[in-house]
């Protein structure tokens, strides 16, 4: 069980954090804020309006030990909503945990690192995709041989189904991007028995529940199939589908919003139904800002009734042998291979991106389902249907704009007591190995040890592979 942990300052967050694993939380999960997301410090005029408003800001290995003080990494499992920048937060991890005295073999968790779904679906990169394919491997290696207990990318579809995706476009994307990081792996030298069984995956639960479970039972199906046959995995842990499942944000409304408690609860039924290992679910007040400590103690209270209660996690795959949901698979698994072949077909997932395919598909498909909406074809309890005048919820969490500033005078702090020739040789350092074949992971540790920034380091990525500017020429 997991429930969503990023709020304005790493001092909050870790306040949370500490109350979640007092309640029985199994496993920390944190997003951070915009400008960590596309490496800006908080301190940077592109930051100005963001910081924290949608996560915790980290800009430094000292903001990361905040967030993790007196949390024992090495019996806590954490995974990280970050992508453009996930190589450098991976080592301020590695960094916070070597302060503890914890050794980066013992670390368990989850780096999302998925980078090609921001060009398709989310938008929060940093560089163009090709540079960035090569980050992604370079923590497939080292974590390969420093952290085998890490999960090196969760390959995500919620993003592209909140997007507008449908089913089947979740599915068809998500794993095509998969085969191109398998791809860019071997490619780079990589044995796929040595990375592929640390893989994992994120996907959505939505509210058609049926749906949602012949989903995850073809995705298991897919990527078994894909593993074997496309890239001759011979360990089963390389064709095993590990995945996280998230309730949908996008089906969450304002309006009655103690409606959205119903919503998450059919979806988080859907997503146990259909076999996830991992589940969040969200609070009922997101679609108005950031959940309020008693709305996550709801989500997290419902995943827990769930699983001790209803009795539906006691049963492997227990909707197998339905004529309708095996028949509904089936027909998932075929039109996502269809989707996949004409991928394939345009030279493969970087290609598609760059071609502007995968993004032209989910926005033709969120037309759709919004002229469905208007139109009163499809029903939204609350929405167009069923709609009643009910009073605004109250207590909403607002972040407070001193934080920013608290923030910047942090960081200015940092800059002006650290070693500064150290940081500029450690700076010129990952340059160095930027801009060679070199793995760009330990310098960036080496970087973060001796208090770069993370603006300074995203920094030292941009002057080296360019930046992305916008949407890609398509």
């Amino acid at each position: 069980m997991r429930q969503y942990s990023g709020y304005a300052t790493a001092a909050d967050t870790n306040r949370r954090y500490r109350y979640l694993l007092e309640q029985g939380q199994t496993g920390l999960s944190v997003a951070f804020d915009l400008p960590t997301q596309i490496g800006y410090d908080s301190d940077s005029p592109h930051s100005q309006g963001e910081v924290g408003k949608v996560g915790v800001p980290i800009c430094s290995l000292e903001d990361m030990e905040t967030l993790f003080d007196g949390i024992p990494l090495d019996q806590v499992s954490t995974s990280m909503t970050i992508n453009a920048t996930a190589s450098v937060l991976l080592c301020l991890y590695i960094a916070a945990a070597k302060r503890q005295g914890v050794p980066q073999a013992k670390l368990s968790g989850t780096l999302q690192n998925d980078i090609l779904k921001e060009y398709i679906a989310r938008g929060t990169y940093a560089y163009p995709p090709r540079p960035s394919m090569r980050l992604v491997v370079d923590v497939f290696k080292y974590c390969a041989e420093n952290i085998p207990r890490w999960n090196t990318i969760s390959i995500s579809g919620y993003h592209m189904r909140e997007a507008g995706a449908t089913a089947v476009q979740e599915l068809a994307f998500t794993f095509s991007n998969a085969i191109g990081y398998v791809q860019a792996a071997v490619d780079a030298g990589l044995a796929v028995d040595d990375f592929a069984p640390r893989l994992s995956f994120f996907f959505v639960a939505q509210n058609n529940l049926l749906e949602e479970v012949a989903k995850y039972r073809a995705a298991r199906r897919m990527w078994a199939a894909i593993m074997k046959d496309r890239f001759g995995a011979k360990d089963p842990r390389s064709m095993m589908l590990r995945f996280h499942t998230q309730t949908a944000g996008v089906t969450l409304t304002a309006q009655q919003p103690d409606n959205n408690v119903i919503r998450s609860t059919v979806q988080a039924l859907a997503a146990i139904l259909g076999g996830t290992q991992s589940l969040h679910v969200n609070s009922r007040d997101e679609a108005l800002g950031l959940p309020t400590e008693e709305s996550a103690q709801l989500s997290l209270r419902t995943q827990q009734i769930i699983s001790h209660e209803s009795g539906v996690a006691d049963v492997v795959d227990p909707l197998g042998g339905s004529w309708y949901v095996e028949n509904l698979t089936d027909q998932l698994e075929q039109k996502a291979l269809e989707y996949i072949h004409e991928i394939d077909r345009q030279g493969g997932a970087v290609a598609a991106i760059e071609q502007g395919y995968q993004v032209r598909e989910i926005g033709e498909s969120a037309y759709r389902h919004q002229r469905e909406v208007d139109a009163g074809e499809r029903t939204v309890v609350g929405v167009n249907r069923y709609v009643s005048d009910t009073p605004p919820i109250g207590n909403l969490l607002r972040v407070d704009p001193e934080v920013a500033r608290q923030q910047s005078d942090r960081l200015a702090r940092l800059k002006h007591d650290r070693d500064n020739a150290q940081v500029k040789a450690s700076l010129a350092r990952l340059e160095e190995a930027a801009r060679t074949n070199d793995n760009t992971v330990p310098t960036t540790l080496e970087c973060v040890e001796n208090y770069c920034t993370l603006g300074e380091i995203c920094q030292v990525f941009r002057d080296v592979f360019g930046e992305q500017r916008g949407e890609l020429a398509f």
